[in-house]
């Protein structure tokens, strides 16, 4: 299933009874609890919280138990079908009153959640939403109109990710090459110096395989190169690939070994996947995706980062209806692809890998390549926020929750659910997952307003067309064109750009 549609996609568990949660259902600490009163909830006020996630749901309700015992409240984690999730919320908030107070939801539904009275501004007292705390697209994606409307929890990003044991087998061979190269100098200085290589009782010893043979140790075998750690790890970062152009130049001369099938391979067929090719010259909505007169899509960048994008079917020949995103990590996993472009997902399913004995090697995570030296990429990212309910009659309290669960409770978050706190400054033990919050850092939030909510399918479709083959130019023109004629509500046309005419019509060769 395509990212974008499980992002919305539908929770598949039922909500469990909303006091049962909050007593740590699932939880070590269940068997500690006294017998709950017949008055437990009429004897303090009571917080509800919402949430689509069932991977939350066991941390949700430990942090929940942890905050109603430093506070004179109570507040319950309730998990809830994702569909219609805002419709519901809007519903139960106008005609009941078991709504939620707060809830979490992510960035591209804030307008929407906004303008239905369901987001009111956060009361951060304690100055928790800044810079000093989150990093720039956390603290965009989360901004409507100029007022913070949400607390940013965690997100989910791309980044590439490498074998780090084929990059340092490689790496080792270099330094080997280097020091053979350096030895074969050394002789020849000698030979020039002396006017022969070696003295007469070396050949003789040389001759008779004695201990003075060169290349051999005292057992008469050849000596192992074994290249120092850090020189080692050194020759690593230099490897890896700083762009698309890299890469390229990395599989045309690989050596691959025989389980190595592909040297990059990607799920071209999901805009999540594709869209860092563009990222960093389309605009929707300005840098905080809330603004209808930031639109910018048909530019001469964006159709050369295309046109970049099409080049790659030439030598990659990846066949969009043969692949999806799991079959690309399973693939990764068993060791037949060298690069790959994954979600945060990646480093638990390769650790569990681990565990189950399928993955014999190291890996790596980088920041996402850029095209070339002169075309940048930037990522997309979705930031999943805590929403505090403008028909709430506990606002203070659901912000001081908000802020407790997205500040001071971030650091065990990844351990306890799997997902990425957008909180600066955690600190994880698996250093791959802290590479993915460099990544988020640099990344362009998903736009957030209404009038572009199909924004994503009608980019996805383009990206098939000019995967396909078909003209960049054309097909952002197109794009735009039904963009901008949506958000104005009148018919609307781009002046024609001309494809750019490339030094060098697509790529040397073919990946075999």
């Amino acid at each position: 299933m395509k990212l974008w549609k499980r992002i919305a996609a539908v929770a598949a568990v039922a909500a469990a009874a909303g006091v049962l949660i909050y007593y740590g259902i699932a939880s070590d600490r269940l068997a500690d609890l006294a017998k709950i009163p017949d008055n437990a909830l009429l004897s303090k006020p009571t917080v509800n919280l919402w949430y689509t996630d069932e991977a939350l749901s066991d941390y949700l309700g430990s942090v929940a138990l942890d905050f109603s015992e430093e506070k004179d409240v109570r507040v319950i984690p309730k998990l809830v079908s994702g569909l219609e999730y805002l419709e519901t919320i809007n519903q139960d908030s106008l005609q009941t009153n078991s709504y939620p107070d707060l809830y979490i939801i992510s960035n591209d539904c804030l307008e929407k959640a906004y303008l239905a009275g369901l987001a009111s501004p956060v009361k951060d007292e304690a100055g928790l939403v800044s810079e000093e705390n989150f990093s720039r697209p956390a603290l965009e994606a989360v901004t409507y109109k100029d007022r913070l409307v949400g607390y940013p929890f965690y997100y989910e990003t791309s980044a590439l990710i490498y074998n780090k044991t084929y990059m340092e087998a490689l790496a080792a061979a270099s330094l080997e090459a280097e020091a053979d190269a350096a030895e074969g100098e050394a002789a020849m200085e000698a030979l020039n110096e002396n006017g022969e290589p070696l003295d007469a009782g070396s050949t003789e010893g040389a001759a008779e395989g004695g201990p003075d043979a060169e290349g051999e140790g005292e057992a008469g075998e050849p000596e192992t190169f074994v290249p120092e750690e850090a020189q080692l790890e050194e020759r690593i970062n230099a490897m890896i690939p700083s762009t698309i152009d890299d890469i390229l130049s990395f599989a045309d001369s690989y050596d691959a070994p025989e389980q190595v099938e592909a040297v990059f391979k990607w799920d071209v067929d999901d805009i999540f996947y594709n869209y860092f090719f563009v990222g960093n010259y389309i605009d929707v909505g300005g840098s905080c995706g809330d603004d209808t007169e930031s639109i910018d899509i048909y530019n001469l960048d964006a159709i050369r980062c295309l046109m970049a994008y099409q080049d790659l079917n030439q030598f990659f020949s990846i066949d969009p209806d043969e692949v999806d995103y799991d079959s690309v990590i399973q693939e990764f996993i068993d060791g037949k692809l060298v690069f790959t472009v994954a979600t945060t997902d990646i480093v638990g399913r390769i650790e569990e890998a681990k565990k189950n004995g399928e993955f014999p090697y190291e890996y790596g995570v980088t920041n996402i390549p850029n095209i070339d030296e002169e075309l940048k990429t930037r990522s997309l990212s979705v930031t999943n926020a805590v929403v505090v309910n403008g028909y709430s009659q506990k606002k203070d309290i659901a912000n001081e929750f908000a802020a407790y669960l997205t500040g001071e409770r971030a650091q065990n978050l990844y351990e306890r659910t799997g997902r990425m706190p957008a909180r600066k400054g955690v600190s994880f033990e698996n250093p791959q997952a802290e590479a993915f919050g460099r990544e988020y850092a640099l990344s362009v939030p998903i736009p957030k307003m209404m009038a572009t909510s199909n924004y994503w399918v009608q980019m996805e479709i383009a990206f098939t067309r000019v995967w396909s083959g078909e003209s960049a130019t054309d097909t952002l023109k197109a794009l735009s064109e039904k963009i901008m004629t949506q958000v104005t509500g009148q018919p609307f046309e781009e002046e024609y750009i001309e494809e750019p005419v490339e030094e060098t019509e697509g790529y040397i060769g073919e990946e075999e």
